[in-house]
């Protein structure tokens, strides 16, 4: 189910309404039953996968919390990685890699037969199962934070199921730990006018990321990727730097309705993004952005990594990246994109201290150094984010070749310069927002004003929203992640 469809603005009313009316033990049963429904209204059959990677891991925890031995413990949190990273694979990546291996074979000149030949398909063609990546990665932190000590099995599989479950978070994240949020599922939590009403504010934000920004500016941006050869030069430049801010928003977006939806029944989900569109350097903008993904990586990858001492830091960021281009999508472009990522900021670290004595010896102050460092994060993210919006290779290194065809001025493709001119002000407009607030306490700019400005903001709101809204009930672009 949408997030940005009538059903979902039908379902969620119902569902906190009824949430609070029932008594709390039954809560958690009810809460379960609406997930499963948020998630089987588009695709009901492959929520046995979710059941799978639900009982296989409860299983395996409650086994790890039995035995003392090691090996015996190891030996549970293996079956409970296995089964996980085994549905990734099977259904996200199973053809990408039969396809690959027959490009290998004809760039070798390996001729097989078409009745021997291994069959290739693209990624279009496969159910791809909606949300797999962040489920089965929640629910692997959940044995891995058991057998590391850091919490006991739940025993009750009910509750356990809703952790792996939550609608909210379920389809696109924030990837949450077991140690943050079962404990919040656990509480009896009284019905708070405050917290609902931040909690709507934060969705309405998010909603209003999504309708009225994100999905403009990505008019642009696939008119000038539909036709990269007709929209050369600052056409080109312009669409990619769009796409940066609208990734940026339409994730945000995504990320605060669940942050929303999940505060107005008092659960508090991890803040996804920190202004990272602000970053003055690529490792500062991995800190800032998909915050939930980047410390899982770094908890239950990168660390185990260097700790073993037989991987140096380099070899481990470019492994980490590769894993993690990988895990956005079944295609070499993800691939390419974090290798890119990894790149930069091996270069970044290594530089780091040649750039600081240029800068002393020039005289340039804070401020200059901050710009300079914001344009060419920046530069860079525009960059690496054209590899990750084309659908191949090829078709990503024409796009940069393309930028470079400066004579073609001709920005207004849409024939529309009213759009065009609102773009760039809603731009302007949500990172001021940004700057100042943040996404997560967007209701500050509410809360305390008087109950007139409070209902026009409101009204202009739901305005605005009619107005300006692109009605696409286009899909989240992290929905095929």
């Amino acid at each position: 189910m949408l997030f940005n469809s009538f059903n979902f603005l039908i379902f969620f009313p119902l569902v906190l309404v009824i949430y609070y009316l029932l008594p709390y033990k039954s809560r958690w049963l009810f809460l379960l039953v609406s997930s499963y429904y948020f998630y089987a209204a588009s695709e009901p059959y492959l929520i046995v996968l979710l059941l799978i990677s639900t009982l296989v891991d409860y299983y395996c925890g409650l086994k790890i919390g039995e035995f003392e031995n090691g090996k015996k413990k190891k030996a549970y949190l293996w079956i409970s990685i296995l089964v996980n990273v085994g549905i990734l694979v099977t259904f996200k990546y199973l053809f990408f890699f039969i396809d690959s291996l027959n490009g290998l074979f004809e760039y070798f000149g390996i001729e097989v037969s078409s009745s021997e030949k291994i069959q290739s398909f693209r990624i279009d063609q496969v159910l791809l199962p909606v949300g797999i990546s962040f489920y089965t990665f929640q629910t692997m932190s959940y044995t891995i934070e058991v057998y590391r000590g850091n919490m006991q099995p739940e025993r009750h599989l009910g509750r356990f199921a809703l952790f792996v479950a939550f609608f909210p978070q379920l389809v696109a994240g924030p990837i949450e730990k077991a140690t943050r949020l079962l404990p919040q599922l656990k509480r009896n939590i009284a019905p708070d006018v405050q917290l609902i009403k931040r909690g709507m504010i934060i969705m309405a934000w998010g909603f209003f990321l999504k309708l009225v920004v994100a999905d403009r500016l990505g008019l642009y941006v696939d008119a000038v990727y539909s036709d990269p050869d007709g929209n050369k030069g600052l056409p080109s430049i312009l669409a990619a730097s769009f796409f940066v801010f609208q990734i940026y928003f339409d994730f945000a977006a995504y990320t605060y309705i669940a942050i929303g939806a999940a505060k107005t029944m008092g659960i508090s989900l991890i803040n996804n993004f920190n202004r990272p569109l602000f970053s003055q350097n690529i490792s500062q903008f991995w800190q800032r952005w998909h915050i939930s993904l980047t410390q899982w990586i770094r908890d239950y990858l990168y660390r185990p990594l260097r700790r073993n001492g037989k991987i140096n830091r380099m070899f481990s960021v470019i492994l980490v990246f590769f894993i993690m281009g990988l895990w956005h999508g079944a295609n070499w472009t993800f691939v390419v994109w974090g290798l890119i990522n990894a790149l930069f900021l091996i270069i970044e670290v290594a530089t780091n201290p040649a750039r600081k004595r240029i800068f002393d010896l020039l005289r340039i102050n804070t401020n200059i150094r901050a710009f300079l460092g914001w344009g060419t994060s920046f530069t860079l993210m525009l960059v690496s984010l054209i590899f990750f919006r084309s659908p191949s290779l090829k078709d990503a290194l024409t796009y940069i070749q393309n930028l470079f065809v400066l004579p073609n001025l001709h920005v207004n493709i849409l024939n529309n310069y009213f759009e065009l001119f609102l773009s760039f002000i809603l731009i302007i407009g949500v990172q001021l927002v940004h700057f100042y607030k943040g996404n997560d306490k967007v209701y500050e700019l509410i809360e305390n004003k008087p109950k007139w400005m409070r209902w026009s903001m409101y009204v202009a709101y739901v305005a605005i929203i009619v107005l300006f809204g692109i009605n696409r009930q286009e899909s989240f672009i992290y929905f095929q992640f």
